[in-house]
Parts: C-alpha cells; structure tokens; sequence
C-alpha cells in the first residue's frame, strides 16, 4: 500500500481535550473550533457549519451578547429543549441555573466576550420530588460576528443522567478558562462597555428628521387673511 501523507490542515489532535472525558460531544465541538480558527484568534461566526459537528448538534448552542452580562440562546439543540421542557431560542442562557448561580455566570459570559477566552463549566443539579441528580458540562468558545466584535460563542452543554421532571436548572461548582489572546498584535474590537450600535447617516429621499426650533413673534410678519363667500 502507498504513504498516505496527511497534513496538519486536516489533522485535529486531540490530546488537548482529555478534561472532556466521559463528555463526548464537547470534544468534538472543541476540535471543531480549533480546527477552524487555525492560526487567528477563534473563528468568524459565518465559518460554523452545522454539517462540522453533525455528531454533537443535539447539545450544541450558539449565544449572541445582548447586554453587559447577558446572552441570548440564538440556535439551541434538542438536548436543551429537553432539559427546560419548551423551545429554548431567545432565552439567556442563565435561564439554565438556579438562582444563586446566576450572577457568576453572567461575569463568566462577560469573561469569554473581554478576554476573550474559552471556558468550560461544571454543573450539578441536585435530586428532588421526580428529578433525580445531575451532573453537566457547559464549553463557552468566542466567536467573532460578521461586524467584527466578539459578542457570539459556540456552546455545548452535556448533562448525563435521567432528566426526570422538567425544567432542570444547575448550580455552577467550578470554572476553568484559557484566554485564546496568546502573543496576539491584531486588536480586537471588544463587546463591552455594551451600547445600541449607531445608524448610518441616511442621505437621499430618506432624509433625517430636521430639528424643531420655535420661532419667535419677531420672525412672524403680520397678514390678514380674507375670506368670501359667494352670495345667491
């Protein structure tokens, strides 16, 4: 048989991802990442292909940053409708964990948009009345949007065990991050502090509206206007 000669375009290696162990489908979208931004940063939003991670599109999310601390569910898998029992698009992805957890997660999501950097989050749910305990897996990885600014990521979310009765929420127990910055001298153009993007200058027939200014009695001349009504 020939030498196959395979180049380092086509070859993940996956010795980096061993902390997902017993966690499938966030190794594969970890690879899947890395393979694609190569020697930048993280990838473009406009580079994910669903066909990519086929394998792990039930436990895959994407989130786009709509507020300081606050991301939004965008495309969300099965395994994410079935842990909250309803169709999960628009919500923030803290609608996930209780209550005392919330706060830390949204500084983590501030975190993976400023640094920015990859992280990975360990979930636990604790057993009640129809819910058995749970243990998860959350992988947050930046993206670039198409304007530019890191305000998307590329999530994974993996909870093993019976979900029992839904929904489900989770309490955040560990955090490990990896700013993806390196040596990096291309800069970056940041999510926060978060504001309304402003709008182009409209030229043409879609003129912007003119400012009022009151006039004053000085600028008005004086007319009489006469009206006549024609008589039979």
């Amino acid at each position: 048989m020939g030498h196959t000669d395979h180049t380092a375009q086509n070859v993940v290696a996956m010795s980096d991802h061993r902390t997902h162990v017993g966690y499938g489908p966030l190794a594969q979208v970890e690879a899947y990442w890395e393979s694609l931004r190569g020697s930048r940063l993280m990838p473009r939003r406009s580079d994910i292909d669903p066909r990519g991670i086929e394998s792990a599109l039930e436990y895959a999310f994407i989130l786009e940053r709509v507020a300081v601390g606050v991301a939004r569910l965008r495309i969300a898998g099965g395994h994410l409708r079935d842990l909250m029992g309803m169709e999960v698009r628009g919500m923030p992805i803290t609608a996930f964990f209780a209550t005392q957890s919330r706060p830390r997660v949204s500084e983590v999501l501030e975190e993976v948009f400023q640094m920015p950097g990859q992280t990975n989050l360990h979930l636990i749910a604790p057993a009640a009345h129809g819910r058995p305990a749970l243990a998860g897996r959350m992988l947050l990885l930046p993206l670039e949007s198409d304007l530019g600014d890191v305000s998307r990521v590329l999530g994974c979310l993996v909870v093993q065990g019976d979900i029992g009765q839904s929904p489900r929420r989770f309490d955040l127990t560990q955090e490990k991050r990896h700013s993806v910055l390196g040596g990096a001298t291309r800069p970056l153009r940041y999510a926060a502090p978060f504001q309304q993007p402003s709008l182009p200058r409209v030229t043409g027939f879609a003129e912007g509206k003119a400012n009022f200014t009151p006039a004053t009695t000085g600028d008005i001349p004086p007319y009489l206007r006469l009206v006549k009504s024609k008589q039979e």
